[in-house]
């Protein structure tokens, strides 16, 4: 990440899962996978996590990658794709799905991609279990709401060994979970010391009201900032603050709130070295975005990064 200083680096390193296909954006899936390209070969694809596809678009998206011809095929370049699919229950038939794309497109291919994680909305703990036992060694996600927090539903995701995901946003304003909300589900998390990540409406750095379609006419919401959200959940995994001082934290609206240096992060007295950030980020391990270029661009806007997104 250019310009980045290290704490920042740290903080989102690998945190945007790439999610172009999905609304807002509801890109094309060659669109889609051209956004991706270009940010593996820009100067933040640090910031990049997985590309995120339904599972029954899989070969779909190996026909758009390999269009594009993204060389290199070698090393960790743009030839190399880690994806996440997004699976139905029961999972067995999509799993299969996976595992002979994950074949076909293993080393010594022109396009190497391999789906590491799949997600899936289990809505009971027994669903959950067999979701986990039919995984295939796939690293499992399973969305959980954000309120009431299902106790029962969190406690079957540790025992699976899965990660849990939270919805913070969506296309109406009611998608949006309050801050207090949002905060006693990291803390549950927290608590659990169990990963996840989040998805939807995370477009931004720091939280603030916001069009929700990108037009004037749209509707308006205090949309959650991907900052907020990590620095917040990164505090309390780090046991330095509780789910009342990590809803003021997501709550906080002022850039200057927040400061990066290479020694720490640091929101509002409350802190965290660098060196602690890559436990922070074994917790929080990201988030899914529709969009790569508004928070680069948000984020050289405040000053902490120095170039924009790579040219399309």
């Amino acid at each position: 990440m250019q310009g980045a200083a290290a704490s920042l680096a740290a903080l989102l390193a690998g945190a945007i899962d790439y999610a172009g296909l999905f609304p807002p954006a509801s890109l094309a899936i060659d669109a889609a996978a051209g956004v991706y390209l270009r940010h593996l070969a820009g100067p933040h694809r640090g910031l990049l996590g997985r590309f995120v596809v339904p599972a029954a678009q899989l070969d779909a998206l190996a026909e758009a990658a390999r269009a594009l011809n993204p060389r290199p095929a070698s090393g960790d370049g743009p030839g190399r794709w880690p994806l996440t699919a997004l699976a139905s229950l029961p999972v067995a038939a999509d799993v299969e799905r996976i595992l002979r794309f994950n074949e076909r497109h293993a080393e010594g291919h022109e396009w190497r991609a391999r789906v590491e994680a799949i997600e899936v909305r289990a809505a009971t703990p027994d669903e959950t279990r067999a979701a986990a036992r039919d995984a295939g060694g796939l690293e499992l996600f399973v969305e959980v709401p954000a309120h009431p927090v299902p106790l029962a539903l969190l406690e079957a995701v540790v025992e699976a060994g899965g990660r849990a995901k939270v919805r913070t946003g969506g296309a109406k304003p009611d998608a949006f979970p309050p801050p207090g909300h949002l905060a006693a589900w990291l803390a549950y998390c927290a608590g659990l010391r169990l990963p996840f990540k989040a998805t939807a409406g995370l477009h931004h750095p720091i939280r603030a009201v916001r069009p929700l379609a990108g037009s004037a006419e749209s509707p308006r919401a205090a949309m959650h900032g991907f900052v907020n959200v990590l620095m917040a959940a990164a505090l309390l995994r780090a046991d330095r603050i509780d789910a009342q001082k990590a809803a003021a934290l997501l709550d906080e609206r002022d850039p200057a709130a927040f400061a990066f240096d290479d020694q720490q992060a640091a929101w509002r007295g409350e802190s965290l070295a660098t060196t602690e950030l890559a436990d922070a980020r074994a917790f929080a391990l990201g988030f899914g975005s529709c969009s790569v270029d508004e928070p680069i661009e948000d984020l050289a806007a405040l000053g902490l990064l120095t170039s924009a997104p790579p040219a399309s």
